[in-house]
């Protein structure tokens, strides 16, 4: 099932509504690495990750595995694992995706720059659970955790976000 995200945080999935964070720099067409921007585009939910010690396993229509403390996701542009899932440590530039504050307690991995892989535009763009108050993100879409698993327990498959 597809959910439209629009520019001004709506998140719609057949009759219902959510409020969605989005990048802090908006939407954009043209994406490139450390813009901050969510990518304007249809992205795929590839699959999903989530802290077992944290919450339980999703219900969703894609793949769901547990993460681990070594988990990580290369953004270095110039490594050969950028936008890619890592181990860690890494010698390249990356995020850990173990994180205390709750942000990836669920992450749904969205199809973006990954088929395939181009150097700078962009990396680790997620479907991950919001922070208080719903702030603006690096560029991922963030929703509160009951409304990210109704979402994915609705059958989500992909994310049709509309330009401004």
């Amino acid at each position: 099932m597809q959910a439209v995200v629009y520019p001004d945080g709506r998140l719609v999935m057949g009759r219902d509504e959510y409020r969605a964070a989005l990048g802090r720099a908006g939407v954009r067409v043209h994406k490139e690495e450390g813009d901050e921007a969510t990518p304007v585009g249809l992205l795929q939910l590839r699959r999903v990750l989530f802290r077992a010690d944290r919450v339980g396993r999703p219900d969703c229509a894609v793949p769901a595995e547990p993460l681990a403390p070594e988990d990580g996701w290369c953004d270095d542009p110039t490594h050969s694992d950028y936008n890619r899932m890592v181990r860690l440590p890494h010698p390249a530039r990356h995020e850990a995706l173990w994180r205390g504050d709750g942000a990836y307690d669920m992450i749904g991995v969205l199809g973006w720059n990954d088929a395939p892989v181009v150097r700078k535009a962009g990396s680790a763009i997620f479907l991950h659970v919001a922070r208080p108050d719903l702030p603006p993100t690096e560029g991922c879409i963030a929703l509160r955790l009951p409304d990210l698993r109704r979402l994915l327990a609705g059958g989500l498959t992909e994310i049709q976000v509309l330009g401004s």
